[in-house]
């Protein structure tokens, strides 16, 4: 998908870009605190959309980059950043969830235009998926705020398995996303662009029981230490990457984590 032949406005389904990110979503306890401090670190404007208000939508521009909802709306589900893959199917993506260990937490519920679900996978790292007409241009969301998403598991290659075949990554399905093996991570790819990665330690160590599984966020911004600065300011907290550090890791007053990286380190 070429962005400079797809306008912004033109929305797609998730069945074009399967398997590949296409939404993060943050659950809170507090709209109005979680809106005001991503407004300061990050700029963003906040929009009430078809979801009703229970849930937010965040924007750079015009353009809609995240979600945020309280915890209750989603099943009493833990604060987090969450990403959402995209399905052609959902019901069939959770029987093959299901099927290879993973747990289902909630869904597949109906969000016009689409259908989600939370899910886990066997080691118990939170996940959704999303089938139906995407938020926006996945090009242009992609672009305009998330880097990345990684995981952080306990065996990279044994989480690759279980994503790839739950998610159809590395099918014979035309569009599927590639996975590689790239400076001791297993790398997804989209049309050629790095979209996630997975990462468990150093090649041929023994899997590290003390590791949470966990996906974690990368958002790309002009200045990691203000955004540093801003998240101290606004009540959040700085857990890796204080001074000129290329990036860190931020939480925020609701202790969910994610990921600031400059430009330049990409």
């Amino acid at each position: 998908m070429n962005s400079s032949k797809t306008p912004a406005t033109e929305h797609v389904a998730s069945s074009s870009v399967f398997g590949a990110p296409c939404w993060v979503s943050l659950t809170t306890r507090d709209l109005r605190s979680a809106e005001r401090f991503y407004h300061a670190v990050l700029g963003w404007d906040w929009r009430i959309g078809k979801l009703g208000d229970q849930y937010r939508f965040a924007h750079v521009g015009e353009l809609p980059v995240a979600g945020v909802s309280v915890v209750e709306a989603m099943g009493q589900t833990a604060v987090a950043w969450t990403p959402f893959f995209a399905a052609s199917n959902a019901n069939e993506t959770v029987a093959r969830s299901q099927e290879r260990g993973g747990t289902t937490a909630v869904g597949p519920i109906s969000f016009p235009p689409g259908r989600a679900a939370l899910l886990a996978d066997r080691d118990g790292a939170v996940f959704g998926i999303w089938e139906g007409e995407l938020v926006a241009n996945w090009e242009e969301w992609r672009r305009a705020a998330p880097v990345f998403v990684e995981l952080h598991t306990r065996n990279a290659f044994d989480a690759a398995i279980f994503y790839a075949e739950v998610l159809g990554w590395a099918s014979n399905v035309a569009g599927c996303c590639e996975v590689h093996y790239e400076d001791e991570k297993v790398v997804l790819r989209s049309q050629g662009d790095v979209v996630a990665r997975i990462h468990s330690g150093a090649v041929e160590s023994a899997p590290d029981p003390a590791i949470r599984p966990r996906w974690q966020i990368h958002f790309t911004v002009d200045d990691v230490a203000a955004c540093a600065e801003a998240a101290l300011a606004n009540g959040g907290s700085v857990i890796q990457g204080e001074g000129n550090a290329t990036e860190a890791i931020l939480c925020d007053p609701d202790g969910a984590r994610f990921v600031v990286s400059s430009k330049q380190s990409q």
